[in-house]
Parts: C-alpha cells; structure tokens; sequence
C-alpha cells in the first residue's frame, strides 16, 4: 500500500514515510492509495477476533513496510496499557450501545491511537538512525494522549499546543504534570482553531519543517485515524449479533471530523448495507452539522461550551471527505481548499446536499439539550455520560428509524466533573489516578498567538 496527498502533487509514499511526514508537502493531508473493500468471507472471518488481532489483521491491509511480527508486538504493546480487557467494550445502556473508548491512560478516546503511535514512531527512528520533534494542537484530550503515547520515548521532543484557559481543569493537568524533559506544554493566548492555524503554518514552512523535522500527532497524521478505524469494526461486530441485524447507525460526536472519518473508511470497508449511516454529532459550533444540512462550511466565532474538545470551527480532517467525495480528484480539492482558505467559506450545491446526506445524518445539540441528556440517563438507567458522549447520544435518538444505535464514548467523565456533577445534581467522585493529578507539580510555558513566538520556542528546545 502507498500513500497519496489530496492536492494530487504528491505520491507513492511508503506506511512509515507516511507516519514521519506527518502532513503532504503540497499542503494537502495523506491518505491511502486504496481504501480496500473487504469481501463477505474477509468480514467473516474477522468477526471472532480479539480487539488486537483484529487491529493486526486490519493493520496489515495498510501497513506493508513493516515486518509483521514487529507489527504485531506494537498493536499487543500498545493496548496492555488499557484498563479493561477488551480494550474497547461495548455497553448497553437502554435503547443505545455505548461504545467506551475511554479505558486508557488519559481517559480518552485519543488514547487508542496515540500508545499506538508513540511505539510506532520510536520503533520507526530508531530503526532509521533518526530523531523527530512532534507539533500539535489539542482542544483538549489529543494533547494529553499524546503526552502519554511518547513521554521518556527515545528520539523524540514533543510540543503541544492547547488555548490557554479554554481546556477543562483536568484536562490541562493531564498535560502539564508531565515534568519528562522530552515533553513541552505551550499554552497559547487565543482559540484552539489558533492553536491549529500556527500548527499548519509552521508545517507549511518547508525550510523550519525540514531543518527541525517536524511531524504530526494530530489527526492530520495518517497513522493517528487508522487505530481508529479497529473499533467500529469492532462494535460492528459485536452489535450486529446481540441485534441479530445486518444494518446499524454509528453516532459520533466531532468536531475535527477525525474520529467520523474514521467511520468513513470503515463504512467504506466494510459495506453501507452494514453501517447504513453515521450520525454526525455537533456542539453549538456546528460548522459541520451546517455542511451536511445545508451545505454551508463557512465558519463563524467559536463559541466555549461544556464539550470544549468540540469547540472548534474549521476541521482538519474534512478535506479529507472532500477528496473522496470529489472521486480522488486532488486538483478540485487543492482549488476548493484555496478558495477557503482566502473566503472562510464553502457553498455546495443541492445535488451535493443530497449526496453527503448518503453518508452522514448530522444534528447539532445545545448545551440545555447536553446537560439534560446526562440527567437523564443517570436518573434512568445509573449511567454517567461525560458532556461530549452526551452530544453524540442525544443526536443519535433524533435518528434511530429502526436501526440499532452504537454511540461513540470518546471521553470518561472524570474528565468533566463540574459539568457532570451540574447534570447529575450532586458531586462526581473522581477515580484515584486523576485525583492524584491535583496535588502534582506543573510545567507549561503561555506564549501569545503568534506563528513566530512557538518557532523561537521550538527552535530553542527541539532535538536535533
């Protein structure tokens, strides 16, 4: 398998150039040359694998530059972190299955792919002689998995960027009482759509990239979605028998359209008779609910809510989705990404409407809507939704028709206390591990919302 950019002016990059690029020099994300289209006995038999011989199995459809006995020791390695077995369950709760992707060591569906990706990179450099330094932005959880994926890791210097004050309590001490040397936590004076813009910029000075060898952790990064891609397989699977159904509804909660993408391919792999449709789950920053409804992605003021690792505007992982509903055609994408980028705004037409609503079903929920929906759930059932769960579960019952309901889980809510303790009407008790968070040291530097002020940072602490 090789790997392409979505500008169409890059190719033929091997699995590992791929997850040490990061981001395509044209500006453009990478993605598969092929999404494979996995046939009726190919789906069979994976249906009775363990969480991590599935995610071998679906690994080796992408990743051929690889021993696969290597491969194989880094899936095993990279989930003996998570506290429950299956890695991934899957939990009935009323009318819905929730999919719980929050077993791991930052509480976050994050983790999944980012133990993977730390071991990856590590693995990767020391068989090249190299060494990276890492750039990314999070709204929240991508940098604390991050942090998790590759602090003390030989080779590798890690710089995350997160706004500052605009990350949940526990979320920034996630971050900032990692005191390893290889680890630098900056908290940027603006948005995390700020914090994304100075990313991308930084990626797009060819000479700094190159000079510093930057790569991606965030899921622009290739290596980042495909984990990813391993759990709707898996739910697939596991729901369809307990229903006795061929067909069910994923909802997910987005806002950088990473994890939703993910369903993309598997629903691509997979077959739109097995995954009929994915709900796409929005905050009040609903530029990506607007683009399925009404075909407007034109972006507006972010507005802070009470899922703030949905508080976001322009989503990284969406020219993606164009470059595939577009048929591959790198060169409308490369236009359509330009003139977005100078215009803020794109428009589609009614036939396109049509077409995207043959993918996704979207809804984007308040935050009466989203505390209501925790209340709900745990006077009915003891069940504690975190905030941003609570968004793709209440845009999930708008589109039930019949079909069984997997909903996404992407954060515990251990990771929101005030919030759910708002919802439930009286204090969430914080598991051991991350109440132990508060009474540790700090180290994060604030820097102004400026491309400059993080490359002077960068240029000072990188590893080279």
């Amino acid at each position: 398998m090789k790997y392409k950019s979505t500008r169409g002016k890059v190719e033929g990059l091997s699995f590992s150039e791929t997850v040490l690029e990061g981001m395509a020099e044209d500006g453009g994300l990478i993605v598969p040359e092929e999404i494979p289209v996995l046939s009726e006995k190919e789906i069979e038999e994976l249906r009775p694998l363990s969480y991590q011989e599935l995610a071998f199995k679906l690994f080796t459809y992408f990743v051929d530059d690889i021993p696969k006995d290597d491969l194989k020791a880094l899936v095993y390695a990279s989930y003996q972190t998570f506290r429950a077995k299956e890695v991934t369950p899957v939990v009935k709760v009323g009318d819905v299955y929730i999919l719980e992707l929050f077993h791991g060591p930052t509480f976050a569906f994050k983790d999944i792919a980012l133990q993977f990706l730390g071991n990856l990179l590590e693995y990767l450099l020391e068989k090249k002689g190299l060494k990276v330094n890492i750039l990314g932005a999070t709204s929240g959880d991508t940098g604390s998995a991050a942090i998790y994926g590759v602090k003390g890791k030989k080779n590798i210097a890690l710089f995350m960027l997160h706004p500052h004050k605009r990350v949940s309590f526990i979320q920034e001490l996630m971050m900032t009482t990692v005191l390893d040397e290889n680890i630098h936590n900056l908290a940027i004076q603006g948005t995390f759509d700020d914090c994304q813009a100075i990313v991308k910029s930084i990626f797009m000075d060819l000479p700094f990239k190159k000079k510093f060898r930057l790569t991606a952790v965030n899921s622009i990064n290739w290596a980042r979605l495909l984990p990813q891609i391993i759990y709707y397989f898996y739910a697939y699977f596991r729901v369809s028998e307990l229903e006795n159904k061929k067909s069910l509804r994923f909802s997910v909660p987005t806002g950088n359209f990473g994890d939703i993408f993910a369903g993309y391919v598997a629903r691509r792999m997979l077959g739109k008779e097995r995954i009929e449709r994915l709900i796409l789950a929005t905050n009040e920053n609903d530029i990506l609910a607007r683009f399925v409804n009404a075909g407007d992605y034109s972006v507006r003021n972010v507005k802070p809510t009470i899922s703030p690792s949905m508080d976001i505007q322009v989503a990284s992982n969406f020219e993606r989705y164009l470059y595939y509903f577009y048929n591959e055609n790198g060169e409308k994408v490369r236009n359509l990404m330009q003139t977005f980028a100078k215009e803020k705004a794109l428009r589609f037409s009614e036939e396109e409407i049509k077409r995207v609503q043959e993918d996704f079903l979207a809804r984007s929920v308040s935050e009466e809507e989203t505390l209501q929906c925790i209340a709900e759930f745990y006077r009915r059932y003891g069940y504690v939704l975190d905030p941003h769960t609570a968004v793709g579960v209440k845009a999930g019952l708008s589109f039930r028709d019949g079909y069984p309901l997997v909903c996404l889980a992407t954060a515990h809510p251990a990771k929101f206390p005030e919030t759910v303790s708002k919802a439930i009407g009286q204090s969430f008790k914080l598991p051991e591990e991350v109440e132990r968070l508060k009474h540790l040291p700090q180290r994060v530097e604030v820097l102004p919302n400026d491309v400059e002020a993080v490359k002077a940072y960068l240029a000072r602490w990188a590893i080279l």
